[in-house]
């Protein structure tokens, strides 16, 4: 999916505060140009626009800068938004990855199938919904799929297990547990069920 923005270079002085009740959000650019960073604004409605396409650390965005003659692909690094009025939106910084060979970023675990457990009365327990991993910036997936089928109760899978695309490295040990399926509270569901009439 295609995600591009447009922005403006921030001018000198301008105040955060000010900028955002005029409608513009304050941004950052770092990457472009070694370690110097650029000072952008962009307005507050492009900014929630892409806040519904893009996920932070995961969605590459073609930024273009007029005003410096820049455009480029870059990471949403970081959001930074009113602490429960999350459309409220304070900054933004984007990571260019023009020069970048690889990347860390991350990725969203889908879970796919219903674990065999299931049907004898488990509980499917995600330990983890994300996981980090290295790739070129061009092969930046979506999601991870995560196959539960054959998972009985007390089974469990882990980063060693999953099946990634070529040229995804896990930055998580490869014990490190994704989910694990349960059973009852109290055992099992007829222990469960016999409490139930005891009480």
């Amino acid at each position: 999916m295609e995600v591009s923005v447009e922005c403006q270079k921030r001018p000198d002085g301008s105040k955060p505060g000010a900028l955002r009740r005029s409608g513009l959000i304050p941004a950052v650019l770092y990457g472009h140009k070694g370690t110097e960073s650029v000072s952008l604004t962009l307005p507050a409605k492009t900014a929630e626009t892409l806040l519904k396409k893009a996920t932070v650390n995961n969605t590459l965005v073609q930024v273009n800068i007029p005003d410096i003659s820049w455009n480029g692909k870059a990471l949403l690094r970081e959001v930074q938004s009113h602490p429960w009025k999350r459309s409220q939106i304070y900054h933004l910084s984007f990571f260019s990855v023009a020069s970048q060979d690889s990347l860390e970023v991350t990725v969203p675990l889908h879970f796919v199938g219903q674990a065999a457990g299931i049907k004898s009365g488990g509980i499917l327990d995600p330990v983890i919904t994300e996981i980090q991993v290295q790739c070129a910036p061009g092969d930046i997936p979506e999601s991870i799929d995560v196959d539960v089928s054959n998972l009985e109760i007390g089974d469990s899978l882990h980063v060693g297990d999953l099946i990634l695309p070529q040229g995804i490295t896990p930055m998580l040990e490869p014990e490190t547990t994704i989910v694990i399926v349960g059973g009852y509270a109290g055992g099992t569901q007829e222990g469960t069920e016999e409490a139930s009439e005891a009480t």
